[in-house]
């Protein structure tokens, strides 16, 4: 990139596994304007991690109001076009992002990289919707002129577990996931014989998960020795976590992604619900499995797929 003018705005709103996904991306476009402001515009959820990454300058939280809501509308539009954005990164390629596009509109709209109708930099790609997220959003800046895109990276986030007083052999259990969809998640019962089984080999499982998920994981250590730290962790917790556990085991959710990407022995459990060829963790030592229905995943396949360290 040779352009050294104005500043630029990365979009990046969530889900927490395409955030983690999208570090690659952030370190390419910081990497091409080392020169000037990179700020991002993303969710509550993200801002901490996002601030810690040393990716960005700034980092802006998008309270995401309703096409109803004229007044945050307003708010919205005036700081985006307040910004004087030359050029805009947008890595959600959402409807919802798109509409941002049109909410730039005018005489100083920046260069656009993503699937907004009309914008400068489309991602024109017929087969983006069949890519995996880190091809995808690597080919997209390759489109917008960043021909190298690293992979994804968490190096940089960590923390103190002291807190935790985690034995020092432990794997971790993610039995949550996206409560609206109950077919992603390999059944209750299931992750409690594994508990079990851990146990009886020594390796303490500790249970991570949003704080939506505190129940599942009190139960699961009702009937093992299982730590259960779901609600507890920041993200960075989690990667931390991941470095030091001897494997990882999980439904296809956000978790799941950070333990990969810190090269934590993973095995992702799939139901016919999402396709891993286009959502799976990418990591050092990761492996799918996958069933239509996961309730006809036995234990037993699981627990012979880890590879504890």
């Amino acid at each position: 990139m040779t352009e050294r003018k104005g500043r630029v705005l990365v979009v990046k709103l969530g889900a927490l596994g395409d955030f983690v996904l999208a570090t690659g991306p952030f370190a390419a476009i910081r990497a091409a304007h080392l020169e000037q402001e990179v700020v991002l515009l993303t969710t509550e959820p993200y801002a901490d991690l996002a601030s810690a990454s040393g990716y960005f300058d700034e980092v802006w939280v998008d309270e995401c109001p309703s096409r109803f809501n004229l007044i945050a509308i307003q708010r919205l539009r005036r700081r985006l076009r307040s910004g004087r954005f030359y050029r805009v990164y947008d890595l959600q390629t959402s409807g919802r992002s798109s509409w941002y596009f049109r909410l730039m509109r005018g005489f100083l709209r920046p260069q656009w990289s993503g699937i907004a109708f009309g914008c400068s930099h489309p991602h024109a790609n017929p087969r983006r919707n069949r890519m995996h997220t880190i091809e995808r959003q690597a080919d997209q800046l390759a489109m917008a002129g960043i021909t190298e895109t690293p992979a994804p990276d968490l190096s940089w986030a960590g923390s103190d577990l002291s807190r935790f007083g985690l034995p020092d052999r432990f794997a971790l259990l993610v039995p949550g996931g996206a409560a609206h969809r109950p077919g992603k998640r390999w059944p209750l019962e299931y992750f409690c014989q594994l508990a079990q089984s851990l146990t009886e080999q020594g390796v303490t499982p500790v249970i991570v998960g949003g704080p939506d998920e505190t129940g599942l994981a009190a139960e699961i250590a009702a009937g093992s020795a299982a730590v259960p730290i779901a609600g507890k962790t920041s993200f960075a917790d989690i990667a931390e976590l991941a470095r030091r556990a001897s494997a990882a085991i999980g439904n296809d959710t956000g978790p799941m992604h950070i333990t990969a990407i810190c090269g934590c022995p993973t095995v992702v459990l799939f139901s016919a619900e999402s396709n891993p060829a286009i959502t799976a963790p990418r990591g050092t030592d990761v492996q799918v499995l996958q069933r239509e229905k996961l309730a006809d995943l036995p234990v037993s396949e699981v627990a012979g797929a880890l590879r504890l360290r």
